[in-house]
């Protein structure tokens, strides 16, 4: 997640707290394999990855490995190849970079996009410790695999875009840059669903951010059901300006063009930006319910009217 030192914030309003319960079981325990979505996490934030950052050997590595596991799981390239190359300067900096863009043609509603999300660069390397970045945000990349095997079994009404973008720690870049190239086809994106840090929590608590915005996602949220160490909650969108998170990563860029969206992440934890965010450090059964609970909202708004 890009530092929240940087965030653009607003206010008012205040949080929402959701009941207890089981897990709502319409996610088959086999819909994406709970090891691969482990071992993914592993790998992305191995040191081979070098800590991931835009622009790197490291990037260049984690974007390759985001294109074959996209392969694997016969993802079409939303465009004619899968990367969607760019530029930009950030503080005096030069950086060439690319987003990594699937594709999975929708059954109702073909020429509607739903995008879901998760940034793959990290902070790179700094002093001689590699920064892995296991919660942030190899976690959320492994999660777009895993809705690449649930579309598989369970095709989607939209057309959806599995979004890995690139410089989100860089200031949002790959997600200005996609939001800004569709041109006319902006129009038809219908939905952004973000992930960003989803596989741990001290407080067994998931947020999904932006219901405060669009208020008809409440009743969506509310019927996700939670186990004993899993929540989902609602808010850090309209409430107090130190926790707002509508511009926290890479469905902000989304948001700024009136595009609705929710943002699925935990609070920052104590290895949030260390050299200490490592595989060792999430929280899988966690990690694995949040995927389900993710995927739970996804299929409710994928029955909407958009």
């Amino acid at each position: 997640m890009m530092s929240r030192l940087f965030v653009l914030l607003i206010a008012s309003c205040s949080f929402c707290f959701l009941s207890f319960g089981q897990v709502d079981e319409s996610i088959p325990l086999d819909v994406f394999s709970k090891e691969a979505l482990l071992k993914n996490v592993e790998n992305l934030s191995s040191d081979a990855f070098e800590g991931r950052k835009t622009g790197t050997r490291g990037g260049q590595r984690a974007r390759k490995y985001v294109i074959n596991e996209f392969t694997k799981r016969q993802v079409q390239a939303f465009f004619k190849s899968y990367v969607q190359p760019f530029s930009f300067t950030y503080n005096d900096q030069f950086y060439e970079a690319s987003n990594v863009l699937g594709y999975i043609k929708g059954a109702k509603f073909p020429d509607k996009f739903i995008v879901i999300s998760a940034h793959y660069d990290h902070v790179g390397i700094k002093n001689g410790a590699i920064y892995n970045g296991a919660d942030d945000n190899a976690s959320g990349v492994s999660a777009l695999f895993a809705f690449a095997e649930y579309f598989k079994k369970y095709p989607p009404n939209y057309s959806v875009i599995l979004a890995a973008f690139d410089g989100e720690e860089l200031g949002l870049q790959g997600s200005k840059y996609f939001v800004n190239s569709l041109g006319f086809k902006l129009k038809k994106v219908v939905f952004n669903i973000n992930m960003d840090m989803i596989s741990r929590s001290d407080k067994n608590e998931l947020y999904a951010v932006g219901s405060g915005h669009f208020p008809y996602l409440k009743p969506i949220i509310n019927q996700i059901k939670h186990t004993n160490n899993f929540k989902l909650s609602m808010g850090h969108d309209i409430g107090d300006w130190k926790d707002d998170w509508t511009y926290a990563s890479d469905h902000a860029p989304f948001y700024k063009k009136g595009i609705p969206f929710l943002y699925f992440g935990v609070e920052d934890h104590l290895d949030y930006h260390e050299p200490t965010d490592d595989f060792q450090n999430i929280q899988p059964e966690f990690y694995t319910e949040a995927v389900k609970a993710i995927m739970l909202v996804f299929q409710k708004i994928d029955e909407l009217s958009l």
